[in-house]
């Protein structure tokens, strides 16, 4: 199954893949995506009202694009404005025994799913994960008593009814060959992105890079520049939507960077981070929170921060005024 992926990854990405005799499943994923699109339009599927203000934060590809850390900016800068922000995931990766799921720093990601976790570390707000985004963003207003809520990955789920909606794109890999799944990686067409609030491009000359801190040991107990691992190879873990990106962080970092490229949501053995070296393993946050217990000496992980470009920070304020300001819709 990882090397069905990675192949298909490489036929959409790269020119003369060979995706072309996946074209008819693509139409007719297309289709489907287009009819269940009309039938909300058209009311024949309901939407559901939360009672406030909700931002879907998403994307039209699938792999990553470097959203959960705009999700965690977005929502420091609602709190910022006096809001009180809760965020509602689908938590892929976890498998509760019921929902609405309320995750907290402490919650297994085997549980939540390891993004959701993540964010109730970093964001501090309350956090649900339900399959069922409008049902666990209406217990967070319910039972949380949250004023707005974010929604993360959820630009396809429009059971939730959203007052706005951000795109968020890779500007290294952009949509691919453009076609949908499975001959590319799109979830919905191209034209989607010219129905969004805001859409938003991760990467060099876009509006928002992720930068990262130092590294921190698994444990939590110890903090190392990354600076300190130049000089030898490092062994570089990513678990993650684009492994690539990760990699590529820290050769711009002066990193020699021994490659280890893992399904996104990978849930860690012992055995997958154990080498025939000493060299030092440095992993994603998003790693790290399913990789507490296996903490050794030599395992780091490197957390990121969304910044904004000037002009990227810019729009981003005028849309959340646009938000804060909303007045939300009734049940």
């Amino acid at each position: 199954m990882k090397r069905l992926a990675r192949a298909l990854e490489r036929a959409w990405y790269r020119p003369g893949g060979a995706w072309w005799p996946l074209l008819p499943l693509a139409w007719l994923f297309g289709r489907v995506v287009a009819l269940r699109r009309a039938a909300y339009a058209r009311g024949w599927l309901r939407s559901r009202r939360v009672g406030v203000p909700v931002l879907v934060i998403g994307n039209i590809t699938v792999g990553g694009s470097g959203k959960t850390p705009l999700v965690i900016l977005i929502v420091r800068t609602l709190q910022a404005r006096g809001l009180r922000p809760g965020v509602v995931s689908r938590g892929y990766g976890g498998r509760a025994e019921r929902y609405p799921l309320r995750v907290t720093a402490t919650t297994p990601t085997a549980v939540a799913g390891d993004e959701p976790v993540l964010i109730a570390r970093r964001a501090g707000v309350p956090v649900a994960v339900d399959p069922d985004r409008a049902r666990g963003a209406a217990a967070l207003v319910a039972e949380a008593g949250v004023d707005c809520v974010v929604a993360d990955d959820g630009l396809q789920h429009y059971r939730l009814a959203r007052d706005m909606e951000i795109a968020v794109t890779d500007a290294r890999r952009g949509l691919g060959n453009r076609r949908l799944l499975p001959a590319g990686p799109l979830r919905e067409p191209p034209g989607r992105l010219d129905g969004v609030d805001l859409s938003l491009v991760h990467g060099a000359g876009g509006d928002f890079e992720l930068v990262p801190g130092a590294a921190q040991s698994l444990d939590h107990t110890s903090t190392r520049a990354l600076a300190d691992f130049v000089g030898r190879p490092v062994h570089a873990v990513a678990g993650i939507g684009d492994p690539g990106r990760f990699f590529a962080m820290l050769r711009g970092c002066g990193l020699t960077v021994i490659e280890h490229p893992m399904p996104d949501h990978h849930v860690y053995t012992a055995g997958e981070l154990m080498f025939d070296d000493d060299a030092p393993v440095l992993m994603t946050e998003k790693d790290a929170v399913k990789c507490a217990d296996l903490a050794a000496e030599t395992r780091w992980y490197v957390p990121v921060d969304a910044r904004l470009t000037e002009a990227g920070a810019a729009r981003l304020e005028r849309a959340l005024a646009r938000f804060a300001v909303h007045p939300g819709a009734t049940r």
